[in-house]
């Protein structure tokens, strides 16, 4: 038996979401339908004020809720070293390791020529343009990129357009992950694994 429309179109709406397949869909609708029209009211006003409430740092291009955001802010911050990742999102998880105490800069996507995404629709001027003032100090630039296609063409463009800066210009490891199988690793991650090992 099919959904009635308004069951099924909200349906398709959560389906457009990344990682999100119909089953998921289907369980966060019905969800929904459990809940008081209060809370389903609360729901839709933070979703309807998202746009409005929420801006890009200044300084980094972070999502923020004001003009420079909290870590741009912070007085602890290693003010020498400045990661650069494609999407907000990959800040937090960088923040979550606790193992980096630096700045950050977002692009706001990767290159990707057959989309349309060339350089100059990412905050690559802006990037230039921080490492230009003399207060900075920037000594070093950490590429962080999926390695993936579009990754791999961000980092390549980057990695170019920086040899003429006087910035170390490094990138994150890869290989193995912990708790991998070397039998179903695929070359790449395999090959990677071998070219960065380290002594023990």
């Amino acid at each position: 038996m099919p959904y009635p429309s308004p069951i099924q179109a909200l349906i398709d709406q959560f389906v457009k979401f990344p990682g999100i397949g119909e089953k998921s869909a289907q369980r966060f609708v019905f969800f929904l339908l459990r809940q008081h029209q209060q809370e389903l009211l609360r729901i839709a006003k933070l979703i309807m004020n998202l746009r409005d409430s929420i801006m890009t740092c200044i300084v980094c291009h972070n999502y923020s809720d004001r003009t420079t955001c909290a870590i741009c802010l912070h007085p602890s911050r290693e003010k020498s070293a400045l990661c650069v990742v494609a999407f907000s999102h990959e800040v937090e998880a960088l923040e979550k390791t606790g193992d980096y105490r630096g700045m950050y800069h977002v692009l706001g996507g990767n290159i990707n020529i057959l989309e349309g995404v060339t350089p100059d629709r990412l905050t690559i001027k802006e990037l230039i343009e921080r490492l230009k003032q003399p207060d900075q100090k920037i000594k070093e630039i950490i590429l962080a990129f999926n390695p993936d296609l579009e990754g791999e063409s961000t980092t390549l463009y980057l990695s170019k357009l920086l040899k003429s800066y006087p910035v170390r210009v490094t990138r994150l490891a890869r290989g193995l992950p912990r708790g991998a199988d070397i039998e179903y690793a695929d070359e790449v991650t395999l090959g990677d694994a071998m070219k960065l090992r380290r002594e023990v």
